[in-house]
């Protein structure tokens, strides 16, 4: 399970959390512009927009879960299991295979508007990697600076939804979580006023009891609240430093903690990483359960125009400062 948000202050940024039992020994990879994606059911395409997310490289190939563009477009996969549906190829579409959504849409797309043109010919297909990695039943979350929308791939068809709170998570379906938040129209960061009665004489005794009703679980529906109504109700000045730091606080409203929450396999999901890319600047800064320390790798500080990935391991261990 994992949450992703979309944040502008001085500059524009998007990032997640992944949330799972077990690393999948993720790392961030720059993917020049001249790197070859070689697409399943497409022609290679050996031009392109440079790129830098999280994800695993197999077989010199990046699986991302997560990465923006040099244009600033920036784009997540979560979990969407049991809703998700994905075709077989089809004659008369744009055939791309699910694990490469991510780098088809951002090596050729520089805005929403131009992902929506190429949405409208797209076919996603059920095929997996490799017989060792199956079908990853995700939808999408992709951003840039002015505009917002969520994807989804389900029996009905490739549905498309304008994201106005640019938030996601998991199941249900999009348009159910932007309904749910009708039930919480009454949150507010302010101290309440009594209108339970005008017979009693009622006080707020505690700041922020405005908020009174905000969901604390962990589950899909209640985390799309929390965080919808945190990053809303949020106050940064613009300089980068307030920005990061205000976005990583954000995501911490939804963090999961280790013993929490318990999965299939008798082990505990937790916050992996958390990501937090300035989309405007290139630069992908990170977190992981083990190291609270931010650190961040600058696409525009590598060779762009060269055709090899560039992967750096995340620094998973945590990094203390002593001050005596």
């Amino acid at each position: 399970m994992c949450t992703a948000i979309g944040f502008k202050s001085g500059d524009f940024y998007f990032g997640r959390t992944l949330d799972n039992e077990f690393s999948f020994g993720e790392q961030i990879t720059v993917i020049p512009r001249n790197f070859k994606f070689d697409f399943r059911f497409l022609n290679s395409v050996t031009s392109h927009y440079a790129i830098i997310g999280m994800g695993i490289v197999k077989g010199d190939y990046p699986l991302l879960f997560d990465a923006m563009n040099e244009k600033g477009l920036c784009m997540a996969g979560l979990n969407f299991v049991g809703n998700a549906f994905f075709n077989e190829a089809q004659n008369n579409k744009e055939n791309v295979a699910v694990f490469e959504f991510i780098p088809w849409i951002l090596s050729q797309c520089a805005n929403v508007t131009e992902v929506r043109e190429r949405l409208g010919k797209i076919n996603l297909v059920n095929e997996p990697f490799s017989k060792e990695l199956s079908v990853s039943q995700l939808h999408w979350m992709i951003a840039h600076k002015d505009e917002c929308i969520t994807v989804e791939a389900v029996k009905d068809g490739l549905k498309i939804y304008d994201n106005p709170v640019g938030v996601m998570t998991n199941n249900p379906t999009f348009p159910e979580h932007i309904f749910n938040l009708n039930n919480y129209m009454h949150l507010s960061p302010k101290a309440p006023e009594n209108n339970f009665s005008k017979d009693v004489d009622l006080k707020h005794y505690s700041k922020g009891m405005g908020a009174i009703g905000l969901p604390g679980d962990l589950s899909s529906m209640s985390r799309f609240v929390r965080v919808a109504f945190v990053k809303s109700n949020s106050a940064s000045g613009n300089g980068e430093g307030e920005s990061i730091s205000q976005f990583f606080h954000i995501l911490n409203s939804v963090d999961q903690q280790r013993g929490c929450n318990l999965a299939d396999r008798d082990e505990y999901e937790i916050t992996v990483y958390t990501s937090c890319m300035n989309a405007d600047k290139g630069v992908y800064y990170y977190t992981t359960y083990d190291n609270h320390q931010i650190s961040c790798v600058n696409m525009f500080h590598e060779n762009l125009d060269s055709c090899k990935l560039k992967c750096y391991p995340l620094i998973m261990g945590e990094q203390i400062n002593c001050q005596n």
